[in-house]
């Protein structure tokens, strides 16, 4: 069974940056698409990365460039890289599964990180 544990939240004030990980156990982290996903107050969950087996990785238009997804092989961990950031990317940060036409994969979510973005 695949489980997930998500780290690396604060609160922070705009402009600054954060490094968000995700510790996968379970499932092999090279061989599948994966993808951190964001939950803010009062809104619906949504895809902010995802980065398939073979091709690279797919941003939400309002983070490209500013967040960054990468893996660790390793220690079987992924990693969002923010920088620049803003009120708007505020919410509770999850990894899972799945490419970003599809969503995520698996149905077991981790605890997830929180992010806070206020001055």
């Amino acid at each position: 069974q695949v489980h997930f544990m998500e780290s690396g939240g604060a609160s922070v004030e705009p402009g600054s940056s954060l490094t968000l990980s995700c510790t996968i156990t379970g499932r092999d982290l090279f061989g599948q698409a994966w993808g951190w996903y964001r939950q803010g107050q009062g809104t619906a969950r949504e895809t902010v990365a995802t980065e398939g087996a073979v091709w690279g990785a797919s941003y939400l238009p309002s983070v490209e460039g500013r967040f960054t997804l990468r893996r660790d092989r390793a220690a079987n961990t992924m990693f969002l890289y923010m920088t620049d950031l803003t009120a708007e990317d505020s919410g509770r940060y999850y990894c899972n599964g799945g490419t970003w036409s599809e969503g995520p994969l698996y149905s077991t979510w981790g605890q997830g990180t929180q992010v806070d973005v206020f001055p």
